[in-house]
């Protein structure tokens, strides 16, 4: 597996990913091998984005998509370009 994390600056992206979640969803599992999707809200009004995939192609499509969707539908807001960091998934922990 390979994830991506996006790391958001402050800006109003966390209350506009809420209101079209659906359309998230539907955007990023659309991605090749995606395995899952996580949003964060940080203090300070910050945005973590983590997408796990089964490969890097996925992750780099996932990102890719990503900053279609956000070109696409939220082009009158000012969001500073994420932080991008990404690699293999070594081990997890589900419940």
């Amino acid at each position: 597996m390979y994830a991506t994390v996006r790391s958001y600056g402050p800006s109003d992206l966390v209350n506009e990913l809420r209101r079209n979640e659906e359309a998230v969803k539907s955007l990023i599992g659309s991605v090749a091998g995606f395995r899952a999707y996580y949003l964060v809200a940080t203090p300070g009004g910050g945005a973590v984005s983590i997408t796990i995939c089964d490969d890097e192609a996925g992750a780099e499509e996932s990102n890719a998509v990503a900053a279609g969707w956000i070109r696409e539908n939220l082009a009158g807001m000012t969001i500073p370009p994420p932080s991008i960091s990404a690699g293999e998934v070594v081990f997890s922990a589900p419940a």
